[in-house]
């Protein structure tokens, strides 16, 4: 079994305290180091090299937007899970586009932690459906200062249609419910979309449909 790497990064020791609690009950998480705002988190990703930094939003000196954005000018492939109450979609939408993997609530249960760390960690961006619903809506508000585009060239109706429930947080089969096709059908179409707007994941196909107004 791998052994997955973690700092924790929270400006209250009983936050810390508490993740570190619950991750010790998992054989494959380990808290490598600790931090209370993101200058310091800065340097234990530095010193320790961790797997994962599972990071607070809002942490005095430098918050952990701040530290992500100051982490990507160095660091671009580390795995960053920010811990937020989901309160500002600007703040998510930011996020993202710094190169977040994931976004977890406080009080989420160890279960849900364990799963949410270990998808992380293997590659895959966390981006619960509310949030996904939440992020395309603030993306729609936001001012833009580029041009709206056509579709990507080569991309289907069928393929636009996909996109768009993936924006509004379905899984696969939810899709493959809603438009009445194959699981398997709605697999290759989103690998394509993927192709086609040369992403690695779901959550980053749906902000750059938005960047170009596809959405």
């Amino acid at each position: 079994m791998n052994t997955v790497r973690l700092v924790l990064a929270d400006d209250h020791a009983l936050v810390r305290q508490g993740l570190r609690s619950l991750l010790e009950l998992t054989p494959d998480l380990r808290v490598v180091g600790e931090a209370s705002d993101g200058e310091e988190a800065l340097r234990k990703v530095a010193e320790l090299q961790p797997d994962v930094v599972l990071m607070d939003v809002r942490m005095p000196r430098m918050t952990g937007l701040e530290a992500l954005r100051a982490l990507r000018r160095t660091d671009a492939e580390r795995r960053v899970v920010l811990l937020t109450t989901f309160d500002e979609d600007a703040v998510l939408i930011e996020a993202l586009r710094l190169g977040v993997q994931g976004f977890l609530l406080k009080d989420v249960s160890l279960e849900e932690l364990a799963e949410a760390i270990r998808r992380v960690a293997s590659g895959q961006t966390l981006l619960p459906p509310g949030v996904a619903e939440r992020v395309a809506r603030g993306m729609a508000e936001l001012p833009r200062d580029f041009p709206h585009a056509d579709l990507p060239e080569g991309l289907t109706r069928r393929e636009v249609e996909v996109l768009r429930l993936i924006a509004r947080g379905l899984s696969n089969r939810e899709i493959a419910d809603a438009l009445g096709t194959a699981e398997g059908t709605v697999k290759n179409q989103t690998s394509s979309i993927l192709s086609k707007l040369g992403v690695r994941d779901r959550t980053r196909a749906v902000l750059r449909a938005m960047e170009l107004g596809c959405l």
